[in-house]
């Protein structure tokens, strides 16, 4: 398994900004994200990144891909679901297979709302944030997906394959495209708990019993990524102004580390982060 020196999580322009330094710093650097940042695409214009006055999201999303791509830098395909440190090297548990880099720079967002009562009690007890990772557990049994997104379908699509049965149960407004395997119900979730061995998904109309929840979110709440990270009010990442944060050789950039949540900010601190951890490497 190869070890990379910066791993760096999230596509938007913080994630970019610290990959394309990186490699200019001559170091082997592993990209993770679900191709480039969603939020970012969404953006109907942006008014003060330099260089490209009112430039639509879309617009500079390619433009952020095409810079990554003239460097021969690829996109991994994949959804972190844990990030360990591990002494000399962090351990990053993706959807697909576990990679291994000596430095992680997260850049993965804000995330959308709070956790579900009962989420965080429940996690790894029958709730999961990585349907590939954990779908072999509930082979021939019961499950149910909380999707936030559209791009959550393709796991819902998965499990179908795998699972006796699936629900799925929609945080957003889009009918979802789903095969006549997955149970499509359009309540809104407001709790996960257990009842008789098993899980249950509480909307404000009934609950449903499966034997695993996974509740897919475009990004993971920072300190269920990364366990031991020291936050702010409980969601941000602390960090000093090299984006160090409380765990050596873990840094952090863009809005995961709190306001002002602009593009341009995180693609600076994306920079910042990059350098700060190239010299972390040549200390070491």
């Amino acid at each position: 398994m190869p070890r990379y020196d910066i791993a760096v999580i999230g596509t938007g322009p913080g994630g970019v900004s610290a990959a394309i330094t990186a490699k200019i710093r001559n170091k082997s650097v592993l990209l993770i994200g679900t191709g480039m940042s969603s939020k970012m695409v969404k953006a109907h214009a942006i008014f003060n990144y330099p260089g490209f006055p009112g430039i639509s999201g879309q617009d500079l999303a390619n433009a952020l891909k095409a810079h990554l791509d003239s460097m021969e830098i690829p996109i991994t395909e994949d959804r972190v679901a844990s990030i360990y440190a591990m002494g000399d090297y962090f351990a990053i548990q993706g959807g697909r297979e576990i990679y291994e880099s000596t430095t992680v720079i997260l850049s993965t967002g804000v995330v959308a709302g709070k956790p579900l009562p009962g989420e965080e009690q429940l996690l790894g007890r029958g709730v999961s944030y990585c349907a590939t990772c954990d779908a072999p557990l509930y082979r021939n049994k019961a499950t149910a997906v909380v999707g936030y997104s559209r791009s959550e379908e393709a796991e819902a699509r998965f499990l179908s394959e795998v699972c006796s049965e699936v629900l799925y149960f929609p945080m957003y407004r889009d009918e979802p495209e789903l095969p006549e395997s997955v149970r499509v119900i359009r309540e809104a979730v407001i709790a996960i708990d257990e009842q008789d061995g098993k899980r249950r998904v509480v909307t404000r109309e009934d609950a449903y019993p499966v034997d695993g929840v996974f509740v897919l979110r475009e990004s993971i709440s920072p300190g269920q990524l990364v366990p031991g990270l020291e936050l702010v009010d409980g969601t941000f990442i602390k960090v000093d102004r090299l984006m160090t944060t409380s765990i050596p050789g873990c840094f952090a950039c863009g809005d995961v580390t709190g306001q002002p949540f602009q593009y341009i900010k995180a693609a600076g601190e994306g920079n910042v982060a990059a350098l700060s951890a190239v010299a972390y490497l040549d200390r070491k």
